[in-house]
């Protein structure tokens, strides 16, 4: 799977309307259509616009990049967590029911555009939870991540915390 997804790459599909997921204003910053699709051919996203002012989206990437500093190659992408075999099986099947297969507000698929089975989703959720540290957090504590070499989420929480985020320069990534 690692090899086939180094190959062909993950084909993320986004739906955006305002009924259910983002609507393109939230993500886009606009509801202008000249501009959301300027944003979208500058950065190599095939788009379609559909009845009731919703938006379908299609952008390959890279699923293994090369680490910018060392040259290593990284799992880089978030084929299983925008897959929708990653829902719960009734919201997944209530979202199917009401939207269709292709009117999700998300899915991802092989760069070839073959479907991505539960099986490999559940492969990828596997291999994340047998690399996961999890450590007990104690007040002043701080996290630095290299937010490529390392895959990262959040757990459920209660109580009281603090998140700053400090984003670096933006890197391309290239694959291979």
């Amino acid at each position: 799977m690692v090899e086939r997804c180094d190959r062909e790459g993950w084909l993320l599909i986004r739906n955006y309307n305002d009924e259910i997921g983002a609507s393109v204003v939230d993500v886009f910053g606009t509801d202008d259509r000249a501009a959301v699709e300027r944003y979208c051919r500058a950065n190599q996203i095939t788009f379609e616009w559909r009845e009731g002012g919703g938006l379908r989206t299609w952008q390959r990437r890279s699923a293994v990049v090369r680490h910018p500093i060392s040259g290593r190659r990284c799992w880089f992408n978030q084929i299983a967590f925008l897959n929708p075999w990653t829902l719960a099986d009734e919201v997944r099947e209530y979202l199917v029911d009401m939207y269709g297969e292709d009117g999700l507000p998300f899915n991802t698929r092989f760069g070839n555009g073959d479907p991505i089975g539960p099986e490999i989703v559940q492969t990828i959720n596997a291999a994340y939870e047998a690399r996961t540290v999890r450590a007990p957090w104690q007040a002043g504590d701080l996290l630095l991540v290299d937010n490529i070499r390392t895959a990262h989420g959040r757990e459920p929480f209660e109580g009281p915390r603090d998140v700053i985020v400090a984003l670096a320069d933006p890197v391309r990534l290239t694959g291979r």
